[in-house]
């Protein structure tokens, strides 16, 4: 006996009716992949926004460069419908003394105004919002030289006492700066 398959003889083919229902399907999912439209958007809920909002307000140096990266590629977050204005370090100097604070005053703006936005600005986002900011102010200063470093310290404890105490860098006075300047 041999363990061969056994060969088809023949084939019967039977006509395939097509109903205008399947043929406009075929032609409405044709036209979609044509014209690159996909199903229904993904919508985002309020408590995924908050979460994504959280995590990019971290004092860590992973939540500072996972919001700049986001901050980069703002299209890919459209549907978080986060803003991303800045007024940067509002009245004060963005780079005080050469030091360059513009992208910590960017993402302050970003945590308070976000949060504000979903009705999530308490005290305690405004403090984690608030630490961040003095730590990523502390991460630029440890750039610098070490020369230069207490002057970029001072500046950003001066700059974070005034968002801590008054919620707004306008309060940051000449004569914060002229001392920081004194230490170089």
């Amino acid at each position: 006996m041999s363990a061969t398959p056994p060969v088809a003889t023949a084939a019967h083919h039977y006509p395939t009716r097509v109903t205008p229902f399947r043929a406009l399907l075929t032609a409405a999912l044709a036209l979609a992949v044509v014209l690159g439209v996909s199903g229904p958007a993904y919508a985002v809920t309020p408590a995924q926004k908050l979460a994504v909002l959280q995590s990019f307000t971290q004092n860590s140096a992973v939540s500072y460069n996972d919001w700049n990266a986001a901050r980069q590629n703002q299209a890919a977050w459209a549907e978080y419908g986060f803003d991303w204005s800045t007024d940067l370090c509002s009245s004060s100097p963005d780079k005080p003394l050469g030091f360059d604070f513009t992208l910590s005053c960017h993402r302050h703006d970003f945590g308070y105004r976000n949060h504000k936005a979903v009705g999530a600005f308490t005290d305690a986002s405004k403090n984690r919002i608030d630490s961040a900011f003095y730590a990523d102010l502390k991460r630029k200063c440890a750039t610098y030289a070490a020369a230069v470093r207490p002057a970029c310290d001072s500046l950003a404890w001066t700059y974070y006492q005034a968002v801590s105490r008054f919620g707004s860098l306008a309060s940051v006075d000449s004569a914060d700066v002229e001392a920081a300047a004194a230490l170089i």
